[in-house]
This record gives structure tokens, C-alpha cells and sequence, in this order.
């Protein structure tokens, strides 16, 4: 395989923790792999002309996987306005909220696929999946839900399953999160601040008890299951497993029903080029299916001796020779 230019659009390198920095190891396999590597920002994209380009900056990177490392492990060299069709690779990797800025950021790297370059993940793909939406499109592989703007089919929705959980539709990370039961007297307060008093969707989805169990973090590249999964047990009192609030990550080999949730999203994956993905399962249930930014890599790599950057540039390399 010849030299790659992989650019990479991303939060600010410096508020990372690269320990268990997804993006961050992604870096490191390119950068093993002799490929070169330009760093980018959101507000570094522009267009003139109707071309796509960007400020873009030399980058280099270092492992420390000790968390409380001080030593400096990212180096930058020059900066150069450049066009993004001088890149063979640009992986996507800035975090949600799926807001209007990151709306353009697709729809100008969109710009330099048209050109050739591969885009990860397909910016088309990343406006039409939204993470917590597009888990719908499986019905078969999620518990009940409901998406909705109007308080009284989500109290309803209450009533009629006992214990839920609402979120917003545009979160990461845990945020925003509520587990409503029948008769809580603050079910109106909660649905009302929710929903801006029935003007913005958002999801219902019933308890699911197997979250003290964990929500398992699948990764995917190509539609293919990396063979273990992380599981986030929730901290003590909480019911959510996210390891931003404070959940505890234990990797364990997927089940059998793992297994064939994956199978029955695969084609939609492959077919919407959305080469790396993280499903999110607790029990027998897909939750959300993160297409953005999904993490854990370092965690799973480092619990059972993986690089699954690695198998990610190995498929991605492919799609450069075809």
C-alpha cells in the first residue's frame, strides 16, 4: 500500500484524553502505517468557488496510554491552505451535537467525495442517521419505543409500560436522560422542559432492567462485529451506563443474539457506507446506533490485546485500491 494523505476533522486535539481516545488511536495505526496525517477543525473547512478546502496542519502523534501521563503526545508542523482533494482518506470524527455547523461540515466534505476522496463516515449517511432515529429503522431489534413532540402520547406511553426511559434526540454521551415511572409527580415537569411544551420530538422507550447487566458498546467496520464488546455497568444509583456518567467499562465476547442483531443491520450499513459504527444493546435490545464518533476502541483493544484501528485501515485501504 503507497503513502496515504489522511485528514482528519475533529474536536480540539488538546481537550482529548488519549488513553481512550477512539480518534486517537485511529491516528496511531495511520501514523504506524507510514500514512501522512493532516489535522483539521471544524471552523478550518471552507469553500471558494464552489471547491472544497481547508487550513490544514501536519500532525504527528505519540502513545501514552498512562492516563496520568503529562508528556506532550501530539506534535504539529506546518499549516497549509490546502484542497481537500488532495486527501485520499478525511475521517469524520467530531462529537455530537448534530447541530447546523456540523450539518455544513458534512455537506462541505461532501464535496470532496464527489471528487474522490473517501469520507468516513459517508457525510450523506450522517445526515440522514441520526443516533437515536436510526435505531428505528430495525423494528425487530429494539424494545418499544416512541418518538414524539406531544406530552400526552408520551404520558400515555408511560401508563401503558410502566417504567421508561425519555432522551433528547440530539445528546451524547448520557446527557439529558430521564427514567420516568407511572405516577411520578414530576412526569409533566420533565415532558414539558423535554419537549419545549410539545414543540421538539423526543424518544420514550421502555426500562429496560439488564442495563445493570450493561450497555454493550459493539463496534462495527463494514457491517462486521468486532468479536467482544465493552459493557458499561452503571454507577451505583444511576441508570445509565454511559462511561461519561460514570459508568464502569467490562468487555466480554458478544452473544448469540449480539450476533444477529448485527447481521440484521449489516447491509444497511455496508450499503450506506458507514464503515465504522457502534451499536449500543442492552439485553436483547438495540438502543442507539452512533455513527458520528463512536468510541471504546482503546478500551476493547486494550482488554483483549486487539487493534481494531487497525482492522478499520485495513478495510479502508481496500476501498482506496478498488
Amino acid at each position: 500500500m503507497k503513502q496515504l494523505k489522511v485528514g482528519v476533522v475533529m474536536d480540539p486535539i488538546e481537550s482529548i484524553k488519549p488513553h481512550k481516545d477512539s480518534t486517537f488511536a485511529m491516528l496511531l495505526e495511520a501514523q504506524r502505517r507510514g500514512h501522512q496525517l493532516w489535522y483539521m477543525t471544524p471552523p478550518d473547512l471552507y469553500l471558494k468557488n464552489g471547491h472544497p478546502f481547508a487550513e490544514q496542519t501536519e500532525l504527528k502523534v505519540w502513545d501514552r496510554p498512562n492516563p496520568n501521563s503529562t508528556e506532550q503526545y501530539y506534535g504539529f508542523g506546518g499549516t497549509f491552505d490546502q484542497s481537500l482533494t488532495e486527501l485520499d482518506i478525511i475521517l469524520i470524527r467530531q462529537d455530537p451535537p448534530f447541530n447546523n455547523d456540523y450539518l455544513y461540515s458534512t455537506q462541505l466534505l461532501e464535496l470532496a467525495e464527489k471528487a474522490g476522496v473517501l469520507v468516513v463516515n459517508k457525510p450523506q449517511s450522517l445526515r440522514d442517521c441520526n443516533e437515536k432515529l436510526f435505531a428505528q429503522w430495525f423494528p425487530e431489534c429494539i424494545p418499544p419505543s416512541l418518538v414524539s413532540a406531544q406530552p400526552h402520547r408520551i404520558k400515555q406511553f408511560i401508563a401503558d409500560h410502566q417504567d421508561t426511559i425519555l432522551k433528547p434526540l440530539d445528546a451524547m454521551g448520557g446527557s439529558s436522560i430521564f427514567r420516568v415511572k407511572a405516577g411520578d409527580p414530576n412526569t409533566n415537569v420533565i415532558i414539558e422542559t423535554m419537549t419545549d411544551f410539545g414543540k421538539h420530538h423526543i424518544m420514550a422507550q421502555t426500562y429496560l432492567p439488564e442495563i445493570k447487566d450493561g450497555d454493550k458498546r459493539i463496534l462495527l467496520i463494514n457491517g462486521e462485529p468486532i468479536p467482544y464488546a465493552l459493557a458499561r455497568i452503571p454507577a451505583e444509583g444511576e441508570t445509565r451506563g454511559n462511561i461519561a456518567a460514570g459508568g464502569t467499562g467490562v468487555g466480554q465476547p458478544l452473544s448469540e443474539r449480539d450476533h444477529w442483531l448485527c447481521q440484521q443491520i449489516a447491509p444497511t450499513l455496508q450499503a450506506k457506507g458507514l464503515h465504522f459504527v457502534g451499536l449500543d444493546v442492552i439485553g436483547d435490545y438495540i438502543t442507539e446506533i452512533n455513527v458520528t464518533s463512536p468510541t471504546c476502541i482503546r478500551e476493547l483493544d486494550a482488554q483483549f490485546d486487539l487493534n481494531i484501528a487497525g482492522v478499520l485501515f485495513d478495510h479502508l485501504e481496500k476501498q482506496i485500491q478498488l
